[in-house]
């Protein structure tokens, strides 16, 4: 097959110099738009300059100097997006977005986006926005947060983000980064359409809609009619979308400048007046395949790419500007050489920038986020008494782990006014444990409110709020039902500062209920005894408390290292220590609480010793110290000898240097990990520890099967128990 590059390149001269254009079935002209001539020259311009872009990339990526070129070669028309919509306007991108990145950088002074977009491409560490860590379309001067999306994966937190503008106004925030009375952009494909996460998304943002909220966001269907190679329905798009209700579906020819500017602006007036959520569908073509490596002869018809070929935006848009005697031919012609020229120039400067070398310069901003938020003082009692009410009177009594969250949580929402409290079933229930009750009472629906029963939707809502100042501390009710929405953490969350070189950030405390030793409800849905999924999650910070003061104390740094450096943290609170308050024997009272001083935290990484003895020291964590505890006291009336339990608190952070000098003199370690032992956290510490331990030491793994969790009395039959590490420390010792 031709070279299909070179092709289009030289149709575009040849058809402009013998007046050869492709028709429209549209009679929009000049004098139809209330539209500046010379900014619809500028978007030509930059419609060229994405193009010149495109081929410059596959050239150098022909003689490996450019890298992951897909290109926006088709989809030119989204350069009037970057023109009609205001840069104050957040714009969640894909990846063929580059007409409007360029377009858009004209609102502002000095910017320079062939450079930054050269810089992209050859993965140069003086890349401004990702520092050449990925191709992304980003900037934090164009409000443009990088996409890496896996596929839609960052319509969802477009969703969170747009319904945060008006909340954000309503609760008079001095943190929204968001403009108030803005709407947000977000583009896909329409392969991606198809995907749960924008299903997830569109079906969410019509939810609230139909709730009567606030959801200005504009979704850019770039309809293409491929997804790689496969092809989508001719009408698929329309018939899936149009009749939503609660979303406004608008039908727009990406090929065609004027019908492009007639509809943006027709969905821009139902979005930023009505506030509501609006599908613009474009219908565009795609070309040069979906990226340099993919071969279209394999899958498309010559004449199938030919006709592709034959729709060429630029060829439209030259078409217009020469009908409308806005530019002749000759004008065109030029516009296109001296950008070729430019771009070529440009570009050919960029091959000799730095590139990124070592591991520390590529993990340098994996937690590296500029979040500069002053702490708020403690609320003062006055108002704590009137806000806490009846419980005010109980908060120094002893209280189990559920209670004590509950009053961590109104005490944070009342120091933090950006925080926020949603999820399934959180506001007028109070949570299916309780946790959470009485807070919407208190803080009105404005800060705690339910979500739909949609995980994506509710990670999704918590990245977008942070990307607008806030604080959201979402909710997953089962730590099973996490799985369902784990990329919106793993591939949008934990990465966005990775990839924006820490410039943007989305704070997040997300609670879930979790783990295992429930024996009589839900088997393995409600009793999800794993926390594998966020070993692999880097920057992530994982909290896992036993008991309730320690929840109180970590929950509080976690809301503070959000506040103040725009960190993610998973906080997973254990479902079975919720309502105990006895450790030994019935009404000892030994696992009840007082409620700490409000000022009091755990810093993150900070493990907590219980005894002194050195001829055991058991690791572990959550229901493990609880049963550890009890194990203690066993293996100490056995054997006649002093042990340690060591509660690690925080799993994602933990402080080898300090947690190696406490072993001390012991030489034999047993790490308890209720977690399934192929993957548990149990795994990573029997390796550090074999590597950093100055003595020679003896060290033991006991964790959970690797099983489901059965119902009623088999429920704890795969797990640790109070009898399984007894005997195991016992015989440990005895060895």
């Amino acid at each position: 097959m031709f070279n299909r590059t070179e092709i289009i390149d030289k149709n575009f001269t040849l058809r402009v110099s013998s007046a050869e254009f492709p028709e429209s079935h549209l009679n929009h002209n000049f004098d139809y738009l209330d539209f500046n001539k010379n900014k619809l020259i500028q978007i030509f311009e930059s419609q060229v300059t994405s193009r010149h872009i495109d081929i410059k990339a596959r050239l150098l990526k022909d003689k490996g100097k450019c890298f992951y070129t897909i290109g926006s070669a088709g989809h030119e028309g989204n350069a009037v997006f970057g023109n009609i919509f205001p840069y104050t306007d957040m714009a969640f991108l894909h990846y063929r977005s580059g007409p409007f990145f360029i377009e858009r950088s004209k609102q502002i002074n000095k910017t320079t986006p062939i450079y930054d977009l050269a810089l992209s491409f050859m993965a140069s560490s003086d890349d401004p926005i990702s520092g050449g860590r990925h191709k992304v379309i980003g900037s934090k001067e164009l409000n443009i947060p990088p996409q890496t999306s896996t596929i839609a994966s960052h319509l969802p937190k477009a969703v969170g983000a747009a319904f945060s503008i008006d909340r954000s106004a309503n609760l008079d925030l001095v943190e929204n980064k968001i403009v108030p009375n803005s709407i947000v952009l977000c583009s896909f494909g329409d392969a991606s359409s198809n995907h749960a996460s924008a299903l997830s998304a569109i079906n969410t943002a019509s939810w609230i809609s139909a709730k009567g909220g606030n959801v200005p966001i504009i979704f850019i269907c770039e309809d293409n009619g491929l997804g790689i190679s496969v092809k989508t329905e001719e009408h698929w798009i329309q018939q899936n979308f149009s009749n939503k209700p609660y979303l406004n579906y608008i039908k727009v020819d990406g090929l065609n400048l004027f019908d492009l500017i007639k509809k943006s602006k027709q969905a821009e007036r139902i979005s930023r007046l009505e506030r509501n959520p609006v599908f613009l569908h474009m219908k565009t073509v795609r070309l040069m395949g979906h990226a340099g490596s993919d071969v279209e002869s394999g899958y498309q018809t010559l004449d199938k790419i030919e006709e592709a070929e034959s729709n060429d935006p630029l060829l439209h848009s030259a078409r217009i500007l020469i009908e409308n005697k806005l530019l002749d031919k000759d004008s065109v012609l030029t516009i296109y050489e001296n950008t070729r020229n430019q771009v070529n120039h440009v570009f050919n400067y960029s091959l000799n920038r730095p590139k990124l070398e070592t591991a520390a310069q590529v993990m340098t901003s994996i937690s590296q986020n500029q979040n500069p938020y002053l702490i708020p003082e403690c609320p003062a009692e006055e108002i704590r008494s009137q806000v806490f009410g009846k419980e005010y009177r109980r908060i120094d009594m002893p209280q189990h782990m559920a209670k004590l969250i509950n009053y961590a949580l109104c005490d944070l929402l009342l120091r933090y006014p950006n925080t926020l409290i949603f999820g399934e079933d959180v506001a007028k229930k109070g949570g299916v444990y309780h946790v959470t009750a009485d807070l919407h009472k208190k803080f009105g629906s404005r800060r705690v409110f339910d979500s739909p029963l949609d995980e994506t939707s509710i990670i999704g809502f918590g990245i977008g709020f942070g990307h607008n100042g806030f604080i959201p501390i979402p909710e997953i009710q089962f730590l099973a039902y996490f799985h369902n929405a784990e990329d919106q953490l793993r591939g949008e969350a934990a990465t966005l500062a990775f990839f924006s070189e820490g410039q943007f950030s989305n704070p997040m405390v997300l609670r879930i209920p979790g783990l295992a030793y429930q024996k009589g409800f839900g088997g393995h849905f409600h009793n999800d005894n794993s926390l594998t999924i966020f070993r692999d999650m880097p920057g992530v910070i994982l909290a896992v408390p036993s008991n309730g003061l320690d929840a109180v104390k970590m929950l509080r740094t976690a809301v503070r290292e959000a506040s103040t450096s725009g960190r993610v943290i998973v906080f997973i609170e254990p479902i079975a220590l919720y309502m105990m308050k006895d450790l030994h024997n019935e009404k000892d009272g030994k696992w009840s609480f007082t409620y700490p001083k409000q000022n009091e935290e755990i810093p993150i990484g900070k493990f907590k010793s219980y005894g002194l003895g050195n001829a055991l020291t058991i690791i572990t964590y959550g229901n493990g110290l609880y049963l550890s505890l009890q194990a203690k006291k066993i293996i100490e009336e056995t054997t006649k000898k002093e042990i340690k339990v060591i509660d690690l608190r925080w799993l994602s952070d933990i402080d080898y240097p300090a947690l190696v000098n406490e072993m001390n003199l012991c030489k034999k370690i047993l790490i308890i990990d209720e977690c399934r032992k192929i993957g548990c956290h149990g795994e990573g510490i029997f390796y550090e520890l074999s590597k950093k331990m100055t003595t020679k030491v003896k060290i033991k793994l006991h964790a959970a099967k690797n099983s489901y969790i059965s119902l009623g009395v088999a429920a704890t039959a795969t797990l640790p128990s109070r009898e399984s590490i007894s005997k195991k420390g016992i015989e440990f010792i005895n060895e």
